[in-house]
């Protein structure tokens, strides 16, 4: 199961995450995370060009062997040559990150490409691909509502998507399983929802009270099925087969040790009771209007 794993870097370049009490990972630390979970047979780094300096920290550290993925940000409002402004972007990256080439290169805005420079924009990643610098392309979405946008003109290769016990959306919507049937790589994030779902009672911002009664439920259950919200976080995700990997973030090397050392992931129950709909909730870039 750890092998299914891959490891989110953005806390190597920013403070991220609303239980992040560190701040950004120091530069001392990320070697250790990295030997750590390479160790334990994890290969994959999903990191992104906004993540501050979470590229240059991999860079330094020594990433040639792992699999690593990128996400390129929003096109700049006044780019007029798009394909040279991916190919420069990308070169930067490489240089960066100290590799001649990286497994995937994902967009961050996908929606741009349903606007006038998207074909052009596609093209660009698909050059990128041919000429070796990626292996991979594909988007990074935050609901399955971009898929249904974007499928019928572009395919990926990979995509990524938020999933968890309380956004279940990638599977309700039929995309998981879709996506496997197009031969696509899917990768999930968001699977602790930032760190929420392993809050102890009492301990999330009081913004999160309107849904009390779902975290009452959410504790209720994993007291009466003896299990760690780590435990079923991860265990949720990595039960479905379709997903290809599951990525997670850490702010230290402890936290690290702990995912490797959590066992049993193939759990026989999940909680049902607790799946929201509530965009409020599941999407965190809608946090800040709470």
């Amino acid at each position: 199961m750890i092998s299914r794993l891959a490891l989110g870097t953005v806390q190597f370049g920013i403070p991220y995450g609303i239980a992040n009490k560190t701040g950004q990972v120091s530069r001392e630390e990320i070697p250790k995370i990295l030997s750590r979970a390479w160790a334990s047979g994890i290969d994959t780094l999903d990191t992104a060009m906004e993540y501050g300096e979470s590229e240059e920290r991999l860079g330094e550290a020594g990433v040639q062997q792992w699999k690593i993925i990128s996400k390129l940000p929003e096109i700049p409002e006044h780019c007029s040559n798009v394909a040279s402004w991916l190919e420069e972007s990308l070169i930067r990256s490489l240089d960066r990150l100290k590799v001649p080439n990286i497994y995937g290169l994902l967009l961050h805005r996908p929606q741009q490409l349903l606007g006038p420079q998207g074909k052009v924009l596609y093209r660009a990643l698909v050059d990128a691909r041919e000429q070796g610098k990626v292996e991979k392309i594909g988007i990074s979405v935050y609901s399955p509502d971009e898929l249904d946008a974007l499928w019928p003109y572009y395919k990926f290769d990979l995509i990524q998507a938020p999933y968890n016990i309380l956004d279940r959306r990638l599977v309700s919507s039929g995309w998981l399983a879709r996506l496997n049937q197009f031969g696509s790589e899917v990768h999930v994030r968001s699977v602790f929802l930032q760190g929420l779902l392993l809050m102890e009672t009492g301990k999330r911002h009081d913004k999160f009270n309107r849904w009390q009664s779902l975290w009452d439920d959410w504790h209720r259950w994993l007291v009466e099925h003896k299990s760690t919200a780590l435990q079923t976080c991860l265990g949720f995700a990595l039960s479905e087969s379709e997903i290809t990997r599951v990525v997670v973030g850490v702010d230290s090397l402890q936290q690290l040790e702990k995912i490797i050392a959590t066992d049993n992931l193939s759990l026989s129950a999940f909680p049902e009771s607790i799946e929201c709909a509530d965009v409020d909730l599941i999407d965190p870039t809608e946090w800040a209007k709470l």
